[in-house]
């Protein structure tokens, strides 16, 4: 067993309160091998800032299981995910790792980045697919619009940018999670005409601290609840220039 793996295995198990879910040890195998492959791969590309092996677990592995954890979500079991703006592969790969069943799709606009993940996700046996391409146009095509049961989408942009990103990509009656930090009761009231005008709702909000730093985590649970305008996502940069609420 290598160092990382067995660090990894303390923290789950230091800090387990936090996840009501607990990989067995093929799967922090496998996390363990995809640092690896991240630290690896962020020598050439600028994946992530976060290198040392407790960074690493709470900020991308544990920050993307908790948005799970927090809620009890109907996800079906073969569940079709897109995780949007993917970046180094968070939340994707992990949820991937964690979910096998699910069919993940990683969407991102750097092809570098795009072309490093599926070689690393083909390393790991993870069934993922990966698409190079801006969230706006893969929003308005009739391969990818209204076809998935779960988005994700952490660390992109505004909120409010992030919903015309997620919310065209979803069934009727899917869920969008958007992955945010600190979060007021102002922002939510600021950013609900934007959801109604993307077709969702807001079904639940929920905050927790990161069991280290002490930070602040907040999750935003949107469920589709009718087709999106046919004008969302507007053109590419639209969503950033103009954004729906200021949030």
């Amino acid at each position: 067993m290598t160092d990382v793996f067995r660090e990894f295995q303390s923290l789950f198990d230091t800090h387990k309160a936090t996840l009501t879910w607990q990989p067995p040890t093929e799967v922090i195998a496998q996390f363990s091998e995809l640092y690896n492959g991240i630290f690896v791969g962020n020598q050439r590309l600028n994946l992530t800032r976060i290198t040392s092996v407790e960074d690493f677990w709470e900020k991308h592995l544990w920050d993307s299981l908790v948005a799970l954890n927090l809620t009890s979500l109907d996800i079906p079991t073969m569940a079709k995910v897109i995780d949007v703006g993917t970046g180094g592969g968070f939340p994707g790969l992990p949820l991937a790792i964690a979910y096998p069943e699910w069919h993940i799709t990683l969407l991102d606009s750097t092809q570098k980045k795009i072309t490093f993940l599926a070689e690393l996700s083909q390393d790991l046996n993870l069934k993922t697919q990966t698409i190079a391409a801006r969230a706006e146009t893969v929003g308005q095509d009739p391969i990818h619009r209204e076809q998935y049961d779960l988005v994700t989408i952490r660390a992109v942009a505004k909120a409010s940018v992030c919903l015309e990103y997620a919310l065209p990509l979803l069934k009727i009656g899917g869920v969008a999670i958007l992955y945010r930090g600190q979060w007021t009761p102002k922002e939510t009231s600021q950013l609900l005409p934007a959801i109604a005008q993307c077709g969702g709702e807001l079904i639940d909000l929920l905050t927790c601290e990161t069991p280290i730093t002490k930070s602040q985590r907040t999750c935003l649970y949107i469920q589709k609840k009718k087709p999106s305008d046919p004008h969302f996502p507007r053109a590419i940069g639209t969503p950033k220039q103009s954004p729906l609420a200021p949030v």
